[in-house]
């Protein structure tokens, strides 16, 4: 009887030691499940919402300058050096609602894409964090004491942008591209308090109506 309950008690440290060694590292494992769970969710939201704005972007080749209207009704100021089409992605991207806390997007970029889908030059494959030193690009930040994204720095004159099917050498179709930068706040803070998240979507410029086209644009 004695060897026995000895026997039971040595089995009840084994067991007592082996969950002290596994427990730790099941938590780890369902918290590192959740906070990757929460990373994607939110990848993929800024992901979509790049996508949004840059569809609703491509509908705007013939908006015109940005509005600066100031009464009570105006929507965010967007400047004449600015395309209205910039506002109208940032907007687009606010209503997309696919993300509950716009304050983690740090800034959007609207810009006139190069062959390879960023700003600047032809060949050009870097995404800069800003539109300094870029032409045909403008930021936009979130303000959120009115609850809006408002127009940050850059310029692109909208009489500028080509929209006129099929184009020409001197007046090639242009494409608009809207990159997104965002930070994750990690919920657990397991494996870092943050994550930095990117992405851009480019596309073509819906073809303007052959009456809004002079005839020197398809030639």
């Amino acid at each position: 009887m004695l060897r026995a309950l000895r026997r039971s008690r040595r089995e009840d440290g084994a067991v007592a030691v082996e969950a002290a060694l596994v427990i730790p590292l099941l938590c780890l494992l369902v918290f590192g499940m959740i906070e990757f769970a929460f990373v994607m969710r939110d990848y993929g939201s800024v992901s979509a919402m790049v996508r949004t704005g840059a569809r609703i972007a491509s509908t705007g080749a013939d908006h015109g300058p940005g509005d600066c209207d100031t009464d009570a009704t105006a929507p965010p100021c967007a400047p004449a050096s600015t395309p209205a089409l910039a506002q109208e992605a940032a907007d687009a991207v606010q209503r997309s609602g696919v993300i509950s806390d716009p304050g983690m997007i740090n800034y959007i970029l609207v810009y006139k894409a190069n062959n390879q889908g960023y700003p600047g030059p032809d060949g050009n494959t870097t995404m800069p964090s800003s539109c300094a030193g870029f032409s045909n690009c403008v930021m936009y930040k979130w303000r959120t004491n009115i609850g809006r994204f408002r127009y940050a720095s850059g310029s692109w004159t909208s009489t500028s942008i080509s929209a006129c099917f099929p184009g020409s050498a001197g007046h090639p179709m242009d494409r608009v591209g809207v990159a997104m930068d965002a930070t994750h706040t990690m919920m657990t803070g397991l494996f870092g308090t943050t994550i930095g998240m990117h992405d851009h979507a480019v596309m073509d410029f819906e073809p303007l109506p052959t009456q809004s086209c002079g005839a020197s644009e398809h030639q």
